[in-house]
C-alpha cells in the first residue's frame, strides 16, 4: 500500500455498530460507543480498557465512525473498547468544549464497562485524537494511566505556526484577546505527563502530520515517551485493520501470548 492509497483503504471500510452507546451529556455529540469483547478471541483475561479518539483536525465534518473498525478489530483481539465522540469545531466544540469532552467521556467509559475490563484505561487516540490524548496525559487529575499516540498533532505551537489544514489549531483554540495564553493551555508539548507512560506510532511519510511533532514532543518528555517510528508509513494506515502498521498498535495493546500492556 502507498502512502496515497492508505487515507481511501480506511475510509473505505464499512463502519462497524457498537454493541451499545451511552450518553455522557446532552449534546448529540457527547456519546461513546462500546465494543464488547467477543468470547473465543483468544484473550485469557480481559485487557484494559481501551478508549478511543478520533482525529480529523477537530473538525465536525469528521466523526469517529471511520474508527469504528479498529474499535471492532481490538475488541476481536479481547480488548473492550470506548470509541469517544465529542463536539467539534463547527458543531459546538473547540476550547474549551473539546477538551472537557474528553474528559467527561473517559469518565463515562469507565463507569459503562465497570467490572468488566481491567480498571486502568488506556487513552488511545489518533492525528486530532492523538493531540487530545497526550494533553489528557499532561492533566494532573487524569483518570488515565497509559497513552497510546497514534500520528498525533503532538506540538500544538508547531502545527499552528505550519498552517497545518488550512489554519485548524487557529480554528481549535479560537481568535481574539489571549490566544497565545489558550494556544500554550492546549498545547501537549507544554504540559508533558507526570509519571504517566506514553508511546507515540508516527509514519515516516506521514504528509498530513510532520513525524517532527512527534519527535519534538519526546524531546520534551524523555523520561516518560518512547516514539515508535514507522519507516515508510504514512497518516492512516496504522489505524486500518490488517495493515502491519496496525498490527504493531495491536500489539503494544495486546502483546501475542503476553498480558496486555503498552511495552516500552
Amino acid at each position: 500500500m502507498t502512502v496515497a492509497d492508505e487515507e481511501p483503504a480506511l475510509l473505505g471500510l464499512a463502519p462497524v455498530a457498537p454493541d451499545r452507546t451511552v450518553a455522557y451529556g446532552p449534546h448529540p455529540d457527547q456519546l461513546v460507543d462500546l465494543y464488547v469483547p467477543r468470547a473465543g478471541g483468544g484473550a485469557a483475561a480481559p485487557g484494559p480498557l481501551v478508549v478511543l479518539l478520533h482525529g480529523g483536525f477537530w473538525r465536525a465534518a469528521y466523526d469517529r465512525r471511520h474508527l469504528s473498525p479498529l474499535a471492532a478489530e481490538l475488541a476481536g483481539r479481547g480488548l473492550p473498547v470506548a470509541l469517544a465522540e465529542y463536539r467539534r469545531v463547527g458543531a459546538g466544540g473547540g476550547a474549551p468544549q473539546t477538551f472537557e469532552d474528553v474528559t467527561a467521556g473517559i469518565e463515562a467509559a469507565c463507569a459503562a464497562l465497570a467490572g468488566a475490563a481491567d480498571p486502568s484505561p488506556v487513552l488511545v487516540g489518533h492525528s486530532a485524537g492523538g493531540h487530545l490524548a497526550l494533553l489528557a496525559a499532561g492533566r494532573p487529575d487524569t483518570p488515565v494511566t497509559r497513552v497510546l499516540a497514534v500520528s498525533p498533532v503532538a506540538d500544538l505551537a508547531r502545527a499552528h505556526a505550519l498552517g497545518l489544514s488550512d489554519g485548524a489549531v487557529g480554528e481549535l483554540i479560537g481568535a481574539g484577546p489571549g490566544f497565545p495564553e489558550r494556544l500554550a493551555a492546549a498545547d501537549p508539548a507544554r504540559h508533558p505527563p507526570a509519571g504517566i507512560p506514553v508511546t507515540i506510532l508516527h509514519g515516516t511519510d506521514d504528509p498530513d502530520v510532520p513525524l517532527d511533532l512527534s519527535r519534538r514532543y519526546a524531546a520534551v518528555s524523555p523520561a516518560t515517551t518512547v516514539l515508535r517510528e514507522l519507516p515508510g508509513v504514512g497518516h492512516y494506515a496504522p489505524v486500518t485493520p490488517g495493515t502491519p502498521s496496525c498490527d504493531a498498535l495491536v500489539a503494544l495493546l495486546r502483546p501475542p501470548g503476553g498480558s496486555a500492556a503498552v511495552t516500552r
